[in-house]
């Protein structure tokens, strides 16, 4: 598979999320087996008008092909955000976010608000292929509602308008994260589509992504709430798709190990005060599924400190298996 030019040798991508796929959590689910990562998204705007904080999304992390994923409705924004991205990250390819479902990016005409108008959307990706070095890519939905489903219309186009690649989610803006995804719309995309096609949507595990490749022929997997406190699905889907025995979750141990480095990630990236803060949710999803954890996950909701932290770790290490 390649991605415009650059040949992509591991097809499990981790989906891009706000608020979750920083440079720490990126760089660690690389080591554990993502071939792609994506940035958080960020607004074209905000890079135009030269935001500290947005820039700071973009930071490009090593072990994975990379991607900078950018926002926004205005072609000519568009354009001049993603040069920003790509100066600012030096990432591998430039990613437009056509899926964001949430009603202040989607109800304002970016993310899957562009999907309702998909001659818009497609003279965005003409002008971003014509302002980047990089391949674009495009990341969209089935649609707006079950009413208005047009991903096949609309990947045609996006394909026609230059995107090296398409990752499709198979649910609706309206669904948001709920219901089943329908994969039988993935399939269809990729067989209609010549450029490379990403399956997204109820992805959990080994089994779920053998299944939904085997159906879809997707080119990709993309893998994203499932992630949550568990980079280690990357290492299990990888060795099933390679034919090889599926390695078991690590030890809790080991786990609080990995969740440990990685708020030290983003101590180093962020500071200790923003690092502690995103800490909170990070580690509680780390114990998701462990008994008697209850004490810690209260402990957790207060960490201010790295050494709060070191604290929590090694009671856990000590008392729950």
């Amino acid at each position: 598979m390649y991605i415009g030019n650059i040949e992509v040798k591991n097809p499990l991508v981790l989906g891009p999320m706000a608020g979750v796929t920083d440079w720490a959590f990126r760089t660690i689910c690389a080591e554990l087996g993502a071939g792609i990562t994506v940035t958080e998204m960020v607004s074209s705007r905000a890079l135009v008008y030269k935001d500290k904080k947005s820039a700071a999304l973009l930071r490009k992390n090593e072990g994975s092909i990379c991607g900078a994923q950018i926002f926004g409705n205005d072609p000519a924004i568009m354009a001049e955000g993603a040069k920003l991205a790509m100066e600012i990250s030096g990432c591998d390819f430039l990613d437009i976010n056509m899926g964001c479902p949430m009603p202040k990016i989607a109800n304002s005409g970016d993310g899957c608000g562009l999907m309702r108008t998909p001659e818009l959307a497609g003279e965005i990706v003409k002008a971003v292929v014509k302002a980047v070095d990089v391949p674009v890519t495009v990341k969209c939905r089935l649609g707006w509602d079950k009413g208005s489903v047009n991903v096949l219309d609309f990947t045609k186009r996006m394909e026609d308008a230059g995107a090296a690649m398409i990752a499709v989610h198979g649910r609706t803006r309206s669904m948001l994260y709920t219901g089943v995804a329908d994969w039988d719309y993935i399939r269809k995309v990729k067989e209609q589509c010549s450029v490379p096609v990403i399956a997204n949507g109820d992805i959990v595990d080994s089994e779920s992504a053998m299944k939904c490749q085997k159906w879809t022929k997707a080119d990709g997997l993309m893998i994203g709430r499932s992630t949550f406190g568990n980079p280690w699905v990357f290492e299990q889907v990888k060795a099933a798709m390679e034919g090889k025995a599926i390695p078991e979750r690590p030890p809790l141990a080991r786990r609080v190990d990995v969740a440990v480095r990685q708020f030290e990630l983003a101590y180093e990236d962020k500071g200790e005060h923003i690092a502690c803060l995103e800490a909170r949710k990070h580690f509680a999803w780390y114990l998701r599924g462990v008994a008697y954890a209850n004490y810690y996950k209260e402990q957790i909701s207060g960490i201010q400190k790295m050494e709060d932290i070191y604290r929590i770790a090694e009671g856990i290490r000590k008392d729950l298996k």
